[in-house]
């Protein structure tokens, strides 16, 4: 049996038998086939000994039961990894940092405890999926809607508390919550916002509460287990409506950018825009297209111009989503389109009107059913069906045409320089998107092989992708847990003083260091010079 660092087998036998009482002997795992499912299917480390393993698992199925858990974890100071439904595949899946660390495994806390129609919000425990919620709205016939994430299998709650995006007005996860009931280091339990009040009404309508508002230390971090989360809905819309607006030129993007820019902050787009040009997103099957792609060097941006200008593809589009009342979706369109006629040559596309509630069959037709609140797992279909798996590089940079120019050489030079095979026609391939307000997120796939030599290869290219981001101000808005120690030495300003701050809390509310060491870059005290 594996041990977790630092934890004698007596002293490792004892704390399985006490989770066993304060659990159930059925709902602690130790054999190694056990293990086997709690590994990261999509790790870098395939093959070779970094690989992290946990050495047992426990599943408790309620807030008590997790108390339990971590006063017996606490007392013989054995870490836990704390995972929702353990599906974030991509940024490490449900494998701890550190090996031999006991998964905290909250899926079976899967109570959809509340789910409000008339303030639209859902108050949920860490196991609830998408999928749960959707199927609990739909079959109740509530007016609501859910802003999934991809894929519709993971966690609402984890996925919040990792600060992941969506598609629709409430795209922004963390943003959207409302509430936090959390389980600290020593069992305590806390609530925060409104739910400090005893028996307080509007616990998932006011976040802030009174006083310090601490709900920011829960995300992304290692301070408590959160078992409750409140999570603002979006009513549901009368009706959806997607268009495309397409520029000829390549300094087009520019304008292009900042009219969406305007067009976000100001409230009349809301939700999140998707760029694309050609050269990666036109027709598959055209030679010229295909011959471009082929080429190593970089075609100039008038030999595109000419070539997507024969072709009547234009240079760059946006998708612009467009959620509400119809009459309100139509003068938010007709707006949209006068600001962007300034653009010389842009042309105007508007996609199918849905209206709410969706039809089955119609639904059945719908191109990408994620951007209507219905999860699905689509997005497996990235890589193909050969795919062994990939990792998100995943930086934000400005919202403008101008970063995005600068981010494509940067990415493209480096991408050329550790001889990476995710490139075209001498460009990295990523289409900016409005994940987030005010800023782009741009994804980098990189595939996850069962070969030793090409993952080395790769997670060395990723760690120097990280710093030159950084020496660009481009930082990693969430990574895998491979990467979490190289993304946080690069937010090192003044000496890493907000690394030194998260581990003086660290310190102090967690002083055993119990609660998934090393998350994101944050190590408890007696592990931080030794730390992998």
């Amino acid at each position: 049996m594996r041990l977790p660092p630092g934890v004698s087998s007596q002293d490792f036998s004892s704390a399985l038998r006490q989770f066993e009482e304060a659990i159930g002997k059925p709902w602690v795992f130790t054999s190694d086939e056990d293990m086997d499912t709690y590994r990261d299917s999509y790790s870098p480390f395939w093959h070779e000994d970094e690989d992290p393993v946990p050495s047992a698992a426990v599943a408790p199925d309620g807030v008590e039961q997790v108390q339990q858990v971590v006063k017996i974890a606490n007392a013989h100071k054995i870490p836990l990894w704390t995972i929702s439904t353990g599906k974030n595949l991509g940024y490490g899946g449900s494998a701890p940092v550190l090996s031999g660390s006991v998964i905290l495994d909250l899926k079976r806390m899967n109570r959809i405890l509340e789910v409000n129609e008339h303030n639209h919000y859902a108050l949920v425990e860490p196991g609830v999926s998408y999928f749960d919620l959707y199927r609990y709205i739909q079959e109740r016939g509530l007016r609501v809607m859910v802003d999934a994430a991809d894929p519709g299998w993971g966690s609402v709650l984890g996925n919040a508390i990792d600060r992941g995006g969506g598609h629709t007005p409430m795209r922004d996860h963390f943003d959207a919550h409302c509430g936090l009931e959390v389980v600290l280091a020593d069992g305590e339990l806390l609530r925060t916002g409104m739910g400090a009040l005893p028996g307080a009404k509007t616990w998932q309508q006011y976040r802030y509460g009174f006083g310090p508002y601490v709900d920011g230390i829960f995300s992304q971090s290692n301070f408590g287990v959160v078992t409750k989360m409140g999570m603002w809905l979006y009513p549901q819309p009368e009706v959806h409506m997607q268009a495309t607006v397409t520029v000829p030129r390549h300094d087009d993007l520019i304008p292009l950018v900042d009219i969406v820019a305007y067009l976000m902050n100001s409230g009349i787009v809301t939700s999140t825009t998707q760029f694309a040009t050609p050269l990666f997103s036109g027709p598959q099957e055209d030679s010229e297209l295909s011959a471009l792609r082929a080429r190593p060097d970089a075609p100039s941006a008038q030999e595109l111009e000419q070539l997507f200008q024969r072709k009547n593809l234009g240079y760059w589009s946006v998708d612009l989503p467009f959620y509400g009342p119809a009459k309100v979706v139509a003068a938010q369109w007709e707006y949209a389109r006068q600001r962007f006629s300034a653009i010389p040559g842009a042309t105007f596309q508007e996609g199918k009107l849905y209206r709410f509630p969706l039809d089955p069959k119609e639904l059945e037709q719908v191109p990408n059913p994620v951007l209507l609140g219905v999860p699905n797992l689509a997005i497996f279909g990235i890589g193909g069906p050969r795919s062994q798996g990939h990792l998100w590089f995943s930086p934000i940079i400005p919202m403008t045409g101008e970063a995005v120019f600068e981010a494509q050489k940067v990415f493209a030079t480096a991408y050329r320089e550790l001889d990476l095979p995710v490139i075209a026609a001498g460009q990295t391939f990523f289409g900016p998107a409005s994940n987030y307000p005010r800023c782009f997120l741009i994804l980098f796939g990189f595939p996850v092989e069962h070969d030793i030599e090409k993952n080395r290869k790769n997670r060395a290219a990723f760690k120097h992708l990280v710093q030159i981001a950084a020496e660009h101000g481009w930082g990693e808005y969430r990574t895998h847990t491979a990467f979490m120690q190289t993304v946080s030495d690069a937010y090192s300003f003044n000496n890493h003083a907000l690394r030194r701050f998260n581990e003086t809390i660290k310190d102090t509310i967690d002083p055993n260091g119990i609660l998934s060491p090393g998350k994101c870059g944050i190590w408890p005290k007696h592990l931080r010079e030794a730390k992998p």
